[in-house]
């Protein structure tokens, strides 16, 4: 299969088992896409597509940058956190922008994923960002189990993961839960041999498009675009570039 359509194909899939299973299947279709929002597992946009002929269409955003570092039932708890704001904007009250409202917390909780602002117990259950978990031997888990069971997987991964949740899944020692298999990926860098998981030195991009010259004789520095031949008017020295 085309990796565009089995990529989708695989989320569509979730969110119609899901659908099924802890929504009784009251929600309506939307648009499931992939974005690199900066610190999100992903977001829910009301209204946000529409088609030729007016029709409107939500949105479900997914950072696939999380794909490749995260647990699988991680990735899938993301999608309910979302499909649950979805049930409210069309059955419930939405907070204002970005709040987690009560209601939408005893949704959540209702179909086995418990808010929580730190995610773990203990944090609080309602406010502006939110993470949740799995309650043990709830509805969500079993759910979960449930799509599985039928040799699901999210196939396509991104090759530039959140180098954060990587951290923190080594320092907690969870690698072997994620999704991603990092000895076959070739994550960009990141380097794994006999199971020790190393950051890569990388080069810092140069966005201005800008390099530095330096004469090796008098020391003296100059910028400009990449490729220039420039000789220094002092030292009759040709300036040298350090890439």
């Amino acid at each position: 299969m085309k990796p565009t359509l089995q990529a989708y194909d695989e989320l569509q899939r979730a969110y119609d088992h899901f659908n099924n299973e802890l929504f009784d299947g009251v929600l309506p279709d939307c648009l499931i896409t992939l974005q690199r929002e900066k610190q999100t597992y992903g977001y829910f946009s009301p209204e946000r597509f529409v088609n030729s002929q007016g029709t409107r269409t939500d949105e479900i955003a997914m950072n696939p940058a999380y794909f490749a570092v995260c647990p699988p039932e991680e990735i899938m708890q993301t999608l309910c956190h979302e499909m649950a704001h979805l049930w409210q904007h069309h059955f419930g009250k939405p907070g204002r922008r970005g709040y987690h409202n009560k209601e939408w917390a005893d949704f959540m909780e209702g179909i086995g994923l418990m808010p929580s602002s730190t995610g773990a117990p203990g944090g609080a259950r309602t406010g502006d960002k939110m993470a949740d978990y799995a309650i043990e031997g709830g509805r969500f888990l079993e759910a979960y189990e449930n799509l599985m069971t039928d040799d699901y997987r999210i196939s396509w991964m991104d090759r530039f993961p959140s180098r954060e949740k990587l951290m923190a899944a080594i320092a907690n020692g969870t690698t072997d839960e994620m999704a991603g298999d990092l000895s076959i990926m070739g994550l960009a860098g990141v380097s794994v041999e006999d199971g020790e998981i190393t950051f890569e030195p990388g080069e810092r991009p140069n966005k201005s498009n800008r390099e530095k010259y330096t004469c090796p004789s008098c020391q003296a520095n100059i910028w400009g675009k990449p490729g220039l031949n420039v000789l220094c008017g002092d030292c009759d020295t040709a300036f040298e570039t350090g890439n």
